[in-house]
């Protein structure tokens, strides 16, 4: 055999192995934490009685956990501030804080747990990947010290991050992730100077991480799909549900859809503070998803994903859209808030027909026909294109078919979870001017309606089938990312009015 035929060989031979040691599905876990909180205190406590209270939520994790690998999970995806809870100060959170290095180390703390200083909870969570050949993703606190000689230093002498990190089936930390787009009371944390695209390959897929408010910018959520080419997201998140359109398993599903990724969300269990809902995401569907205000439990979610989630056809969102005639509707028009920003709205007065609202440069186009029209319920036909500025700055077009609180057209926008009234079809689509378009369908009682819709390529939502319960909301939530910074879009209200408001995300 010549010199070139064993290089062949061999060649073949690595294809093979590789081939066979890469998997085309895999079994996903996420865990909805019923976190438990520290008591509330002025002063920092010790790091003895700040890490007890992390091993009370790491108990939990670990049930969590060993449940996922009995079950025959790859990976399990635990929520942020799952550890240590939520409400600190910059001094109060400092110590639960671990020095986490860079993953380039090539480090496993289950087995040199002393390596790099006093890291008990990387140590636990090494083992807890380890003992059960499971790869675990956990939401811990970075500290970096500095000084004068780095000018953004903090006059404490540190950074501060909220950090994701994940630990391989050997308890190997293989990825770190330092969370950019902190919500409106983060401010124990700093955001770290660029936005950090983080990446890591398993035998089933490439994954990539960010945390909770991250979802809604550019950097580094879409920059993982469109140049890291990831298969699966990772999110880690302490999201509280805001109705219509950002609720968590509602946006969450949307984004996989939109981005064509599988996301695995992992939200804390919390219904005090309207905190709950978890889900596994394929791009076509919603495989496994929970949403729970009526208990203080936890709940694993397990389901099978494709490693590598089948190409989708490109959707040209205003394709369809672009070619339909407006239908007049005279000057019936109506304002209505939601979430702070001011929508235009048509009421929906048949119990089917064909409707279109514009705003600025966008139309909403409509065609729907409910099982019946109810005389106790309204629903309406929205658009808003314009910049939102309350709890972040990020620029909006949404498209919104949605039930109404009441009769009063005054209540359209407002928070609602119930409806009674079904549809035996809808067709929605916009004169969108993106491509980052999130397609949501909501039912009644905060639930998912999987291989009920669907997307077209010439970018219109369409219902499959009659719906399986009434419908909350229909909706096409778009992102102009370009324009998260433009002079003359549409205001809103200030930061200031969501303080002593409804929507956190820690």
């Amino acid at each position: 055999m010549t010199v070139s035929q064993i290089l062949n060989s061999v060649a073949v031979l690595f294809l093979c192995v590789s081939r066979a040691s890469s998997l085309d599905t895999f079994i996903a876990a996420v865990y909805e934490h019923a976190v438990i909180l520290p008591n509330a205190t002025p002063v920092p406590v010790s790091p003895e009685e700040a890490l007890a209270v992390m091993n009370r939520n790491l108990d939990l994790l670990e049930g969590a956990v060993t449940s996922a690998s009995k079950q025959g999970a790859h990976i399990i995806v635990t929520p942020e501030d799952g550890i240590y809870g939520f409400n600190f100060s910059r001094e109060s959170i400092y110590p639960y804080l671990e020095d986490i290095p860079d993953p380039q180390v090539n480090w496993i703390p289950c087995d040199n747990p002393d390596r790099f200083g006093r890291t008990p909870v990387q140590h636990r969570l090494s083992c807890l990947a380890k003992d059960n050949s499971i790869y675990v993703v956990a939401n811990i606190g970075d500290k970096k010290s500095c000084n004068a000689s780095d000018p953004q230093c903090p006059p404490d002498g540190r950074y501060q991050y909220n950090t994701d990190v994940v630990f391989d089936s050997k308890g190997k930390l293989v990825a770190r992730y330092h969370k950019q787009n902190l919500f409106l009371n983060e401010d124990q944390f700093n955001a770290p100077k660029e936005p950090e695209v983080v990446t890591f390959n398993t035998t089933f897929g490439k994954f990539g991480i960010f945390t909770c408010f991250d979802i809604l910018f550019h950097d580094p959520a879409v920059t993982l799909v469109s140049d890291s080419h990831v298969d699966t997201i990772l999110f880690p998140t302490g999201w509280m549900n805001v109705l219509p359109h950002l609720s968590a398993i509602e946006f969450h599903s949307a984004w996989a859809m939109g981005m064509k990724v599988n996301f695995l969300a992992a939200n804390l269990h919390y219904p005090l503070k309207k905190m709950t809902g978890s889900g596994i995401y394929a791009p076509d569907s919603p495989r496994a998803f929970h949403y729970d205000m009526k208990t203080e439990k936890g709940k694993l979610l397990l389901a099978q994903l494709d490693s590598h989630p089948h190409p989708t056809p490109v959707v040209n969102w205003t394709s369809y859209a672009s070619g339909v005639k407006a239908y007049s509707m005279g000057n019936q028009e109506f304002t209505g808030i939601v979430f702070f920003d001011e929508f235009s709205f048509l009421e929906l007065k048949g119990i089917g027909g064909n409707y279109t609202v514009c705003q600025r440069d966008l139309c909403c186009h409509l065609s729907y026909k409910m099982s019946e029209k109810r005389s106790d319920e309204v629903y309406a036909l929205g658009a808003f294109d314009g910049l939102h500025t309350v709890e972040g700055t990020y620029y909006l077009q949404i498209c919104t078919l949605l039930k109404c609180k009441t009769t009063d057209l005054d209540t359209c926008g407002d928070s609602v979870e119930t409806a009674s009234t079904r549809f035996e079809m809808f067709s929605l689509s916009g004169t969108f001017a993106t491509q980052y378009v999130f397609p949501e369908v909501l039912l009644s009682e905060i639930q998912l309606a999987p291989g009920e819709f669907q997307v077209s390529s010439d970018g219109r939502l369409f219902s499959l089938k009659p719906t399986s319960g009434p419908v909350l909301t229909v909706t096409l939530f778009g992102r102009l990312y370009e324009k998260d910074s433009a002079p003359n879009a549409l205001p809103a209200l200030t930061a200031q009015a969501l303080r002593s408001s409804y929507l956190k995300c820690y």
